[in-house]
């Protein structure tokens, strides 16, 4: 990919505990284009919060970056000072949290949040002008009577409204990449439908940068362009959305989809990917996902599986391809 806006390479993160380090990320490697939306898809326990939270230097104690770098236009973010990427952090990159009622602050009204962030990166300074920018974007993101919301505390909005106002303040700094980190897990699938399409929209709007991090495979297909299956904190799995779909390569991946649920088709059982995601606190010395997996082999067991090319873009972490001469043709 020529000149990325972000490109992470390498990324470990370890939980430090009193039963010894947890291996959230172990080495994570992607990059995103400018415009463009990548899908981070997988179990929770994946790493893919984690992942999100490292980007903006959020990684939260006991966890620590212990490798890796994260390019943003080609600086490492890792090799900056706390105030440094506080100028790039909110301003440059924002992030949409999970829990929308946790991550407001209760005590000041959202118009004041909104503002606050406005002027801290600049965006606006006078009173006037910074009420009139925070009207435009809860207008923006579909928040009826505007100059309501404005004054109303989180407390006195519904989960979707909270939402809403939290994707408002994410843009209010005009940044170069949104971080959405399932932004619509806690909310009704009516509402679910209406903040998806909002993203969308918006995102094409402003062509932003957007990593979504997911774990469903239909927000997926319907707002990514690339997507990054990770699986005990490692990639397995990388491509284009529909090259992705059309022909997924890892057996995790393969899981994940016969596990979606398919319009009008009731009489057909879903796949369960039996087990459940490892903790990571002492990692296979092979693949992550051979205890889980119908095809292992003894040698997924004793080595981690390279990550090899099956197509143009489509990548894959899997003795089933690595063993293979190359190309989907051969496998």
């Amino acid at each position: 990919m020529n000149d990325p806006l972000l490109a992470v390479d390498d990324l470990r993160v370890l939980f430090h505990t009193p039963l010894g380090d947890v291996h959230a990320l172990r080495g994570v490697s992607f990059a995103l284009a400018r415009g463009r939306v990548l899908g981070l898809v997988g179990e929770s326990g994946c790493g893919k919060t984690v992942t999100g939270r490292a980007i903006v230097g959020l990684v939260p104690a006991p966890g620590e970056i212990v490798g890796g770098r994260i390019l943003f236009e080609g600086n490492d973010l890792l090799k900056l000072s706390e105030r440094e990427l506080r100028q790039i952090r909110g301003r440059r990159i924002s992030m949409i949290f999970q829990d929308p009622s946790a991550a407001l602050n209760p005590v000041f009204p959202i118009g004041q949040q909104i503002a606050e962030i406005m002027r801290q990166h600049k965006v606006a300074t006078s009173k006037g002008d910074l009420r009139e920018k925070a009207l435009a974007l809860l207008s923006d993101v579909g928040l009826p009577s505007p100059d309501e919301i404005l004054d109303s505390y989180p407390h006195q909005l519904s989960g979707g409204m909270q939402q809403r106002a939290m994707i408002a303040m994410a843009l209010s700094s005009r940044p170069d990449l949104l971080i959405a980190d399932e932004p619509t897990t806690s909310l009704d699938v009516t509402i679910q439908a209406q903040i998806l399409d909002l993203l969308i929209e918006l995102q094409l709007q402003t062509a932003i940068s957007v990593i979504l991090v997911t774990h469903n495979m239909g927000i997926v297909a319907e707002a990514c362009h690339e997507v990054a299956v990770l699986y005990a904190g490692c990639i397995v799995e990388f491509g284009s959305t529909r090259e992705l779909f059309r022909h997924p390569s890892h057996p995790y991946t393969q899981g994940l989809l016969k596990a979606m649920p398919l319009p009008g088709n009731r009489r057909h059982s879903l796949k369960v990917i039996p087990g459940s995601v490892p903790s990571g606190l002492r990692p296979s010395p092979g693949c992550a996902f051979a205890s889980r997996c119908d095809s292992v082999m003894e040698v997924c067991r004793q080595f981690p599986p390279p990550m090899v090319a099956v197509a143009d873009g489509h990548r894959v972490a899997c003795y089933l391809w690595a063993t293979s001469s190359n190309g989907r043709e051969n496998a």
